[in-house]
């Protein structure tokens, strides 16, 4: 399974991006998806994850209401729209991916990762 995350760039505070994560791989539509951010100096923390039906989504705290995860199947794309966005939420923005029932909030719940998209909030 390959991921290949994109969509990241420069935006001011209070404003909106979407970040997408392609994956190869027919399989990997049953797979669990997770976004994870990683700042400078700090360790990866989890952001969202969505079940492979879409069903279940899980949020971090620190995002939740701002923040919405999706997939398109068909497309073997998931998303992650980005409101009110704030210069704390400046990091690098990494999916992954593994083959789990549930959406997981640990990174080492999964096995595949994409390289990592830049998303700098200005304030």
């Amino acid at each position: 399974v390959q991921l290949q995350a994109s969509g990241g760039g420069l935006v001011q505070a209070g404003g909106s991006l979407r970040v997408s994560c392609a994956a190869s791989g027919r399989t990997s539509r049953n797979y669990a998806k997770g976004w994870f951010r990683q700042a400078p100096g700090k360790e990866r923390e989890f952001v969202a994850a969505i079940s492979w039906s879409g069903g279940s989504t899980s949020y971090a705290d620190s995002v939740k209401g701002r923040f919405t995860i999706s997939r398109d199947n068909a497309k073997n794309t998931v998303y992650l729209q980005m409101n009110s966005l704030k210069p704390e939420y400046t990091a690098v923005y990494y999916c992954a991916a593994d083959r789990t029932i549930y959406p997981e909030r640990l990174p080492n719940e999964y096995a595949y990762w994409g390289q990592g998209t830049l998303v700098t909030v200005s304030s």
